[in-house]
């Protein structure tokens, strides 16, 4: 029988596979796999719920309200010219979507294991399918903001978008790939250490403290400059100072703090890639 060339088949299913494998052509064959991912996470997470889409509007809404009364009005923390409502609003809608990401990321083996042990397709179009689809829910969460923002402004508010705002979506997009890398790297993780799923929740609550969502950067500079390393060398905090910078007009932006923050997000994905194309091969045995 003659040798069949491996170049004659349009896929090749091995175990064999690059350190760093993300294989942008196979990914773009199934785009509309993808496009359907995105409009199951974005029809099913509140189906069968009596406020339905509208959750994607509280949420941020009682957040920033929760942080402006016991932050701002019991803490007295000060926000400068910016109304603490809306310094407060800023940071949470671009938290949540970090948040949302890494939340629903880091349960991609287990909530998926019937499809992945059924039927073949690049795993990791799902954990993709799962930023694309928060990234729409973001974008709900940010008209709520800008009316909020038309209405301090029409009152005299002391806010102005700085002519970085061109830069915002890159700044999303960081945040995108962070929570796609710190997912995958935990739902790996969670295929063979069960108890660490438990251990989310409360550690993002944590993190959140330590990623100036509801403080400026320089305040925790001033009252706690002992501690303070731990907001400074948090990635997430350059993010959310630099995204009040670009939204208000308040706080500061460092080039360092974004190369900073460029570079850890790089090789966080990286080695989310890396663990969880080791974890595909053999995680359908542990979950």
């Amino acid at each position: 029988m003659s040798k069949i060339d491996d170049d004659a088949w349009l896929y090749t299913i091995s175990s064999k596979r690059k350190l760093i494998d993300f294989n942008f052509k196979e990914i773009w064959r199934y785009r509309d796999l993808l496009l359907l991912f995105v409009k199951r996470d974005v029809v099913t997470v509140y189906k069968q719920t009596i406020l339905g889409p509208l959750w994607y509007l509280i949420q941020p809404l009682f957040t920033a309200l929760t942080f402006t009364l016991i932050f701002n009005k019991v803490a007295n923390i000060e926000t400068g010219t910016v109304p603490p409502f809306l310094f407060n609003l800023a940071g949470v809608s671009v938290w949540n979507y970090f948040n949302t990401c890494l939340t629903t990321t880091s349960d991609t083996f287990k909530t998926n294991a019937a499809i992945f042990g059924k039927v073949y397709f690049p795993r990791i179009i799902v954990p993709l399918s799962i930023i694309i689809s928060n990234l729409m829910k973001f974008g709900i969460q940010l008209l709520i903001f800008i009316a909020f923002y038309i209405y301090y402004y029409i009152n005299g508010a002391a806010i102005h978008v700085d002519g970085s705002m061109v830069f915002f979506p890159v700044l999303v997009l960081l945040m995108g790939l962070i929570g796609l890398g710190l997912g995958m790297i935990i739902s790996s993780m969670v295929t063979k250490y069960r108890d660490l799923k438990f251990l989310v929740g409360f550690g993002v609550q944590l993190l959140m403290y330590v990623s100036a969502v509801m403080y400026p950067l320089a305040l925790m500079r001033e009252k706690l400059p002992k501690i303070a390393w731990l907001v400074e060398y948090n990635p997430l905090a350059y993010m959310i100072e630099t995204a009040r910078f670009m939204l208000l007009g308040t706080g500061t932006f460092s080039w360092f703090g974004i190369l900073y923050t460029v570079g850890v997000t790089l090789v966080v994905l990286l080695l989310g890639i890396v663990i969880f194309n080791r974890t595909e091969k053999t995680f359908i045995d542990t979950v």
